[in-house]
């Protein structure tokens, strides 16, 4: 068993470093840690999903065995990665909440930033956040999120925005590494490489996750 985690181990590094040499987003492959997967967390009665690309059953809301790379500037792999996922409201919102689908990678510190920001080709100017997420579940699981809560923020229809996930530049955080979830898709998504922002509109893999609030329509954000 040692000798087969190691393997394991070597060859999740060595996938890294090869993709790495690419410059194209790095993509992280992790053997499945369960085959029961429980539910996420219970999101708040008083919100309502602004946005969510995740699964429709609670246990099968993402895969779980491969996502995008988030490499702090001092992580042990040698490189920098972060991931912004785009999510464009429907009705005009106050956003409180977000939950991605993240995993901790097994090196440097269990965390993760999430934050919001507006879009210019890209992700641009800081909205809200960050909000440091720790704990994250382990790589191969399921369902468990990642939940960043926020100050409300006020997003307009039909306006795209972005969910940021990366870390510190330096301090504590910025050697963390963490996977973001796929689901499958075809929509375009950002991603840094510590020189700037980045879109590639021909993936066909998205990072799972879900924005939360209240509609500028509903009367539920009374009951917050």
């Amino acid at each position: 068993m040692k000798s087969f985690l190691l393997f394991l181990c070597c060859f999740a590094l060595f996938d890294l470093a090869m993709l790495a040499q690419t410059g194209q987003p790095r993509i992280v492959h992790s053997k499945e840690q369960s085959a029961i997967h429980v539910p996420p967390q219970e999101a708040p009665a008083c919100l309502e999903r602004i946005y969510s690309n995740l699964g429709k059953s609670k246990t099968d809301l993402y895969e779980t065995e491969i996502g995008w790379g988030i490499f702090g500037p001092n992580s042990s792999s040698g490189f920098t990665e972060f991931v912004g996922m785009p999510f464009t409201p429907k009705s005009n919102a106050q956003v409180e909440q977000v939950r991605a689908a993240l995993w901790y990678f097994g090196s440097g510190a269990n965390q993760v930033n999430l934050s919001i920001y507006a879009d210019a080709g890209g992700p641009a100017t800081l909205l809200v956040g960050p909000v440091t997420v720790t704990n994250l579940p382990p790589s191969g699981t399921c369902c468990a999120l990642a939940v960043a809560k926020f100050s409300p923020l006020a997003v307009t229809c039909g306006t795209r925005y972005w969910v940021v996930a990366d870390t510190p530049l330096t301090g504590i955080g910025s050697d963390s590494e963490a996977t973001w979830a796929f689901i499958p898709t075809h929509i375009p998504q950002a991603f840094n490489d510590g020189s700037g922002w980045s879109l590639d509109n021909g993936l066909t893999e998205e990072a799972a996750g879900e924005v939360l609030g209240v509609r500028d329509d509903s009367v539920s954000w009374r009951c917050r």
